[in-house]
């Protein structure tokens, strides 16, 4: 079973997922980020990983889509206490070099809304944008 729990801090606005995070249960994280995205309150979003059990590619590209949407909005998104088989897929897709990984999310956090320094040939901005969600 996957849930996702809004909730914010004075500083970011903060996703947390719990379960599995695949096709049958995506459709629950892009409602809740289109809700934080309509709501506009803050320029940081943190997505607090702690309890996410698996993550599928239908799941990463849900945070590509979120990473998007911040970012042609100057807005920043941040991954917190991502589990190591997640991480491995962030790493070896290069998406570590766009999204900011923080080991907690006090971490996450206090990193603020500074937006990462990654390359300009990240690919994200190229990629597709997913229809029907």
């Amino acid at each position: 079973m996957f849930s996702v729990q809004v909730g914010s801090t004075v500083r970011a606005c903060v996703l947390t997922l719990r379960g599995a995070l695949d096709h049958d249960s995506a459709v629950q994280l892009d409602e809740a980020a289109d809700q934080v995205f309509a709501a506009g309150r803050h320029r940081l979003l943190v997505v607090d990983c702690a309890e996410l059990e698996f993550c599928d590619s239908t799941g990463i590209g849900c945070l590509v889509r979120m990473y998007q949407h911040l970012a042609a909005r100057g807005e920043v998104l941040r991954l917190a206490a991502v589990p190591a088989s997640v991480a491995r897929v962030l790493a070896l897709t290069g998406l570590d070099q766009a999204i900011a990984v923080h080991a907690t999310l006090h971490d996450a956090v206090r990193a603020g809304g500074a937006r990462p320094a990654f390359r300009s040939d990240d690919g994200l901005s190229s990629l597709p944008r997913a229809s029907g969600r």
